[in-house]
């Protein structure tokens, strides 16, 4: 007889097989699909974000790291256009949750001050959640940032040789 339960354990243990360097998954960006293009791009510039300006024909602007592409915001006509059904969920409840990591817990706390003093909804203010200290606010699409204190690890430094 066969404990199915066991198996799942079994199979949940072992290596993935394209979990490789030529294979490896690697995060890329977030989408972020919004109702007022420059009402999102002036919440995440509060946030600190440089986020670039969209060009006059195309509802598009983004978000780099370390040059890397991380966040684009657009708007419901260029969802479409990738997936003519897509539609906007039902309001009620928020649809994603993109967190940013800052370097202190006075830098959340700042966060929660200048974002919310700026009139947008406040889910939990600055606090220990379940361990990291955090906060969590809506942008205007009703979407939730979390801001986590997350000091940065410090690049090792040079050695050089005597």
């Amino acid at each position: 007889m066969t404990n199915k339960s066991s198996r799942a354990t079994d199979v949940a243990a072992a290596p993935i097989e394209h979990d490789t360097p030529t294979n490896s998954v690697r995060f890329a960006m977030v989408v972020l699909y919004v109702r007022d293009l420059q009402r999102s791009i002036d919440f995440y510039r509060l946030l600190g974000l440089d986020i670039t300006d969209p060009h006059p024909e195309r509802p598009v602007a983004a978000w780099k790291e370390n040059g890397a592409l991380r966040m684009i915001i657009t708007t419901a006509p260029v969802a479409q256009r990738f997936d003519p059904n897509w539609i906007r969920p039902a309001a009620g409840g928020y649809q994603q949750v993109v967190e940013f990591f800052v370097d202190s817990d006075e830098a959340v706390d700042a966060a929660w001050k200048r974002l919310t003093s700026a009139g947008h909804k406040g889910i939990s203010a600055p606090e220990h959640l379940l361990e990291p200290y955090a906060t969590m606010i809506e942008d205007p699409d009703g979407n939730v940032v979390l801001i986590t204190s997350e000091p940065a690890e410090k690049a090792p430094e040079e050695s050089v040789a005597p």
